[in-house]
């Protein structure tokens, strides 16, 4: 498994990094067969460090925690903790869910854009509908199963999946979190 260990503003030493890539390594090997990479971010926020971790599974998943505390390693460790939680509460599904998957998880290229937000005030009307865009990134959207997009959704701690739903024709489909705690599934048929 690649490690990419890295700081904002900090610099993380050799003995953090051998530290990192020790007890991620023997959790994630735990609960995931194959894992491919492994991102790891410190950051300071005013006076906490916060850590936050991103696992790519061979299968397209992807696993990501963030933890925050007074001291970088208990930062890590936190963060460690809940991708533990994570992966071993999904194990059966990482495990058993993706054996009659024979290629890796397919990903198609989508633009992504962020619009800039109005200030003005809810009684003006805006001079044009048209909203300005003020950065456009690619993304990926990946091609799963309703279930697989369920458990990707809920790996990755998002409120909204956007993927491609591979036992149908039907084009882009989309889960999110509903406010009462149920998942919603948009399908256009």
């Amino acid at each position: 498994m690649r490690y990419q260990v890295t700081g904002k503003q900090i610099d993380v030493g050799t003995a953090l990094r051998s530290h990192v890539e020790q007890e991620l390594g023997t959790v994630v090997e735990k609960y995931a067969g194959r894992p491919t990479d492994a991102n790891i971010v410190f950051s300071r926020d005013s006076h906490e460090y916060v850590c936050e971790t991103v696992v790519h599974l061979s299968t397209g998943l992807n696993a990501q925690a963030r933890a925050h505390a007074h001291e970088i390693y208990a930062a890590f460790d936190a963060c460690v903790e809940k991708m533990d939680k994570q992966l071993r509460r999904y194990k059966r599904r990482l495990k058993d869910h993706h054996k009659d998957r024979q290629q890796p998880v397919e990903l198609s290229g989508a633009s992504s854009y962020i619009l800039a937000r109005s200030d003005d005030g809810e009684d003006s009307e805006p001079e044009t509908l048209q909203p300005i865009i003020i950065a456009e990134m690619e993304t990926k959207i990946p091609s799963l199963s309703v279930g697989e997009a369920v458990m990707q959704m809920e790996l990755a701690g998002v409120p909204v999946l956007v993927f491609r739903n591979e036992r149908q024709e039907s084009g882009v489909n989309i889960v999110y979190r509903r406010e009462d705690g149920n998942i919603g599934w948009i399908d256009p048929n």
